[in-house]
């Protein structure tokens, strides 16, 4: 509960490191004891993002290994922050997902206590110190590396900004993709990006380079038939965020298949 002179403050992670110490992970503890943890946490992965003319599309896979084998195959990457931003992580699980959860609760908590939306640079500030926090976990191993995406109300455009270990805050005004796999799926995108692209060849792009990462990557899960899991995409425009169906995405793989045959 908040006490009366946590009113006026905008950073929800102080506020909570000072009421209540035992909600927040013990970082140092963690560091001490990193070297008897078990190497088997989760980690692998391809998550991407592309400019399009009406936006930018966000998106991931959704395998996470364990080791040399599968660990999870419906893992979400990709996860909404506002009504015009998204965040897809790349890295070791649990961190990654801790950091977007505190990173979406940050974003809303600003919201409520400003009573004004939190601007896309300034999510993309928030997160690149949220990221520098977990500098002593990523020397060690425990890597999170986040693609951050949304639609500037501003500047009317999709916007992407990508980070390094230490923190550091980069924007891309094409592409980009980051993971085990985020190599091949950069080049896919390197030959299908233009200019004023269409959402349908968006679509397609990202499809076959998320195809391309899962081809060429051990790590990364392509889309499974069978078990009718499919690749999470999510498109950003001036309307806010929504997500791509899976009839879709299944349809979009359908055409690639077929071209590639």
């Amino acid at each position: 509960m908040l006490k009366p002179d946590d009113y006026g403050k905008t950073d929800f992670l102080q506020i909570l490191k000072s009421r209540c110490p035992d909600q927040v992970a013990d970082w140092n503890r963690l560091n001490s004891t990193h070297n008897t943890l078990p190497h088997n946490y989760l980690e692998g992965t391809t998550v991407l993002a592309l400019v399009y003319n009406d936006g930018v599309i966000i998106a991931g896979d959704r395998q996470a290994t364990e080791g040399f084998q599968v660990g999870e195959r419906r893992i979400q990457k990709v996860f909404k922050i506002d009504r015009h931003s998204a965040i897809a992580v790349a890295g070791v699980a649990g961190p990654c997902f801790e950091t977007a959860k505190l990173f979406q609760v940050q974003v809303e908590f600003y919201e409520k206590m400003e009573g004004i939306s939190l601007s896309l640079d300034g999510q993309a500030n928030y997160l690149s110190s949220l990221v520098r926090m977990n500098l002593s976990l990523a020397m060690q191993g425990l890597i999170v590396l986040p693609i951050f995406a949304g639609y500037d109300l501003k500047q009317k455009k999709g916007r992407i900004f990508k980070y390094d270990a230490l923190g550091g805050r980069y924007e891309e005004d094409t592409y980009y993709a980051i993971g085990s796999g985020g190599k091949d799926a950069r080049s896919t995108l390197k030959k299908m990006f233009r200019p004023d692209m269409s959402e349908q060849d968006a679509l397609t792009a990202v499809v076959e380079a998320l195809w391309d990462a899962a081809d060429e990557d051990i790590a990364t899960g392509g889309p499974d038939l069978i078990r009718k899991i499919f690749p999470t995409l999510i498109a950003i425009t001036e309307q806010g965020v929504s997500e791509v169906s899976d009839e879709i995405v299944a349809g979009l793989f359908d055409e690639l298949v077929s071209r590639l045959g």
